[in-house]
């Protein structure tokens, strides 16, 4: 194998597609299958599955899809990075086909995986060819990718399950929302990673509120993802600064988002699914400003995003939600959303709704009889199932809204002024270029001394704001 770098991780220059287990005694052993497990299935009837990503979710997620339907084979997998493909990440070791092959072997079905060298890929397109080879693929790249990845996916006519968030900026936003037309049109099944929307108690609390009125009319909510860093990778001295934005994608906006986005998502989807009373395509706030920085406890040399953001966003309707994350050591730990109605208050986290007093309404108890469900799971077996019995199923609309909520937050919080969601999404602005290669400026430069500025409230303008 020939690399751009001495780095174990590093790329092939202007390479995507690697056979990197053919023509070596020493690759092929890179990856152990046994012999059933390299033979082609046989029958029409087999799910052909492609993994594009294969970090730690992305790797937990495949092997979701495969235990949710007997007919689905591992057939293709793909990463930017050959290290990450194997699993053999030097600073980050979870993930990986060494890690999806190992857990399929030990539950005994090792048969599911059909991944020849031809069907392994690494490089920026290696996408394309995972899309080529399957009939559903699981997106869980970093989230800047995730629209351009998804309308190939969608134009080519395949299912998708996609991690959260979908998009990064504005153009994102709109590509996703653009394709998950064209996959209702073309009848193709989309789940995204949101799993707050199969987990019991949140769909009980739904009926609760939406069927029942048990709160009221919903007046305000609050939801807050507040805890700490959860990993930094540290540069290798041999890799381009591309390279180390993308092995370090969760500290800078154009790959992650930034916390809000990649994390809190969740909370806040969670207020836009209630306050819509929509399960199918969610909604959005019309507005947002907050505060929010970088404290100073970590180095300028990590990254560009914030340690904290707290955001007031407004809806159509009157509601106003309070969003709070936080990634500071040592601070108030708290992850969770409360919907505040005329009649009552509903505790999610708890699971239980209060009247304004605090007495108890409802308390959301699992049947004695049956086994707790794992939503991580179940959003799987609810895609699998649609697409067998052709039932309609696409999350990506209120994917796509909930991701570009965080985004809108994150626009208030760096410029530090009041966005709309008509002017930040008529804008269409772009952070992540499409076609990049090795070759490729980093989105984001750094300082002569490696530190990188973070968004300063107030000088700061929008990406769309003429200097």
């Amino acid at each position: 194998m020939t690399s751009s770098a001495n780095s174990p991780s590093a790329p092939a220059p202007n390479s995507s597609r690697r056979n990197f287990l053919a023509g070596t005694a020493a690759a092929a052993a890179a990856v152990s299958l046994p012999i059933e497990a390299c033979a082609q299935v046989a029958g029409s009837d087999r799910l052909k599955v492609g993994i594009v990503g294969t970090g730690g979710r992305g790797s937990k997620a495949v092997l979701q899809t495969l235990q949710a339907n007997d007919a689905a084979h591992l057939v293709a997998a793909g990463d930017v990075f050959e290290d990450r493909l194997l699993g053999r990440m030097p600073q980050r070791k979870a993930g990986g086909l060494d890690l999806i092959l190992g857990e399929l072997q030990k539950s005994g079905k090792a048969d599911k995986a059909d991944l020849p060298a031809e069907r392994q890929f690494v490089g920026f397109d290696a996408y394309q060819h995972v899309i080529e080879s399957s009939d559903i693929v699981v997106l869980a790249t970093s989230p800047g990718f995730r629209p351009l990845h998804f309308e190939a996916a969608i134009n080519a006519g395949k299912h998708v399950f996609m991690e959260k968030p979908v998009c990064t900026d504005a153009r994102g936003y709109n590509r996703v929302l653009k394709a998950a037309e064209l996959a209702d049109t073309k009848g193709l099944k989309v789940v995204v990673g949101l799993q707050r929307h199969y987990q019991d108690v949140y769909l009980e609390a739904f009926k609760k509120v939406h069927e029942e009125g048990l709160i009221g009319d919903i007046v305000s909510a609050q939801c807050w993802w507040n805890g700490s860093r959860p990993w930094t990778v540290t540069r290798d001295p041999s890799w381009s600064e591309l390279q180390f934005q993308m092995h370090n994608w969760y500290h800078f906006a154009w790959t992650c988002g930034d916390h809000i986005a990649e994390q809190h998502v969740h909370n806040i989807d969670v207020v836009n699914w209630f306050v819509s009373g929509d399960s199918d395509k969610g909604g959005h706030p019309v507005s947002a400003q907050g505060m929010g920085c970088r404290t100073g406890w970590e180095s300028p040399k990590t990254g560009e995003i914030f340690d904290h953001h707290y955001v007031e966003f407004r809806y159509a309707n009157g509601v106003v939600m309070n969003s709070q994350c936080r990634q500071i050591k040592g601070t108030w730990p708290r992850v969770a959303e409360e919907i505040h109605g005329t009649k009552g208050i509903l505790y999610l986290s708890e699971g239980k709704i209060t009247d304004r007093k605090g007495n108890t309404l409802w308390k959301f108890r699992q049947d004695r009889d049956a086994v707790p469900s794992d939503p991580y799971q179940v959003e799987h077996d609810r895609l699998h199932a649609a697409i067998k019995n052709g039932t309609p199923l696409n999350n990506a609309y209120f994917g796509a809204h909930s991701s570009f909520t965080a985004c809108l937050g994150r626009l208030a919080t760096y410029s530090g002024v009041e966005v709309t969601w008509e002017e930040a999404a008529a804008s269409n602005f772009e952070l992540v270029p499409d076609n990049l290669t090795w070759d490729s400026p980093a989105p984001v430069t750094p300082n002569p001394d490696g530190s990188y500025n973070a968004a300063m409230p107030g000088v700061t303008k929008l990406p769309w704001a003429k200097a």
